[in-house]
């Protein structure tokens, strides 16, 4: 008797721990259920992706949708929409929102807001201060918490955690991985002048390479003390991957999509006030850098930093104007962009957006294409050639450095947890994303 199952996706080529191959994946109750030659299978429904490229469900492990405090430039219900829409099954997303996320009680108000408001599945992280460093250990193991973020550089938003001896009291209350931005805030300060009013060009010389590459070697040496794991975010010089490299024991590694396709001056040129982000983005010579430690597997994941805000903000007169980019719905087509012009393979590409985020933060069933896990699957045409345009965005920014540039490689459906909610860039059904459950927090009982 053949087995019966509510959904096959058939023909496609899998890409996943078993190599890249044809096959078909059977969905049961909202988990893989089978893999292989499933052509005397029955199911409720079954979808043909002959001649498409069947992914892992892609994990955005850095996002800001900057609800609650700044909905005008977006919020959990169109950033979930940006992500689908772009591929994405599962984000992680950042605490500097207004109030910032530094209390159990701002964490569990996220997830509430978000669970059934974002199409994909989601996790917060909490904020660490240097006041709430007693409140951290519990925030942690909260439901739908991914870890902690300490921002040692002053970026967008409250946040600041600069000195060696705050850094060291956050990294021995927690358990779980940090997850840090890299900028030495002394040097920021002292650097300030060189933001010249008018001149974006001067953002990577205000927040030079040496800011990142001071703070990560602190950062490496606090970790060490604490004997405490760190994930250090969009990291942006050439000069961090060999001192990474060094330390993969501790460390885990996170680049963007942005700082492996952008490059100065010429960004600073094209896009203005629009290309600032930071940690800024930096000249070819840092490009190549990040390139070569993606080659050499220094670098673990791939986060697109989404930081959207609206065009009249970013319009203002540098260094006036807010730091940051959309970029959670142009992370797939970008990188398989990338694939396709031979700087990476496809199962590269697997590994960094789907099998990364699950080895470095204990995803609980997610992050594979394997029986037992969700049925979260990124389904991309590799041979599609698209234009990227403003008109495509569903975040409320309405924009994307990205406006007019043509990819090939498209997502064409986003399956999370055995549901359709997007095929052919148009939405399915209603939002439905749960908090993820990870391995170092799993729920009791």
């Amino acid at each position: 008797m053949s087995a019966s199952y509510d959904l096959i996706f058939r023909g496609g080529t899998i890409v996943n721990h078993d190599g890249v191959g044809r096959g078909d994946v059977a969905v049961k109750d909202g988990r893989i259920a089978a893999i292989g030659d499933l052509s005397q299978a029955s199911a409720g429904e079954i979808v043909d992706v002959t001649g498409l490229h069947v992914l892992p469900g892609v994990v955005d492990s850095q996002v800001h949708l900057r609800e609650p405090g700044n909905e005008h430039k977006e919020d959990l219900e169109t950033g979930g929409r940006a992500a689908v829409l772009g591929g994405v099954t599962s984000v992680f997303e950042m605490p500097n929102t207004k109030p910032p996320t530094t209390t159990p009680e701002a964490l569990a108000d996220k997830v509430a807001r978000a669970r059934h408001r974002m199409y994909c599945d989601f996790a917060f992280y909490g904020g660490a201060t240097t006041e709430n460093v007693d409140l951290l250990p519990e925030m942690e193991r909260m439901a739908g918490c991914c870890g902690i973020k300490i921002f040692m550089g002053s970026s967008t938003g409250t946040l600041l955690v600069a000195s060696d001896e705050d850094v060291a009291r956050v990294l021995a209350a927690i358990s779980r991985r940090a997850a840090v931005h890299s900028e030495d805030e002394f040097r920021l300060r002292d650097r300030r002048p060189l933001a010249e009013l008018g001149k974006v060009e001067t953002h990577p010389v205000w927040r030079d390479a040496e800011a990142a590459v001071l703070c990560t070697t602190r950062l490496l040496r606090l970790a060490r003390e604490a004997g405490k794991r760190i994930h250090v975010l969009h990291v942006s010089t050439a000069d961090e991957i060999p001192l990474l490299a060094a330390a993969k024991d501790i460390a885990s590694v996170e680049v963007t999509p942005q700082h492996l396709t952008l490059a100065a001056p010429e960004c600073y040129e094209e896009l203005g006030s629009y290309a600032v982000m930071n940690p800024p983005i930096r000249d070819a010579h840092h490009r190549a850098g990040l390139w070569a430690g993606l080659a050499a597997g220094v670098v673990d994941v791939i986060g697109s930093d989404h930081a959207p805000h609206t065009r009249e903000e970013k319009a203002e007169t540098y260094p006036k104007c807010p730091s940051g980019m959309p970029g959670v719905q142009t992370l797939v087509p970008i990188m398989l962009d990338h694939v396709n012009a031979g700087r990476l393979t496809i199962e590269r590409f697997v590994d960094l957006t789907s099998h990364g985020p699950q080895r470095i933060f204990g995803m609980a069933r997610k992050g594979r294409i394997a029986v037992g896990y969700d049925a979260d699957l990124t389904i991309v045409d590799m041979k599609a050639k698209r234009t990227i345009t403003n008109d495509w965005i569903a975040s409320k920014c309405g924009w994307t450095p990205y406006d007019g540039k043509t990819v090939t490689g498209w997502p064409i459906g986003t399956v999370v947890r055995g549901r359709r909610v997007m095929w052919n860039d148009e939405l399915i059904g209603a939002a439905a994303g749960e908090p993820i459950v990870f391995l170092e927090a799993l729920p009791r009982g």
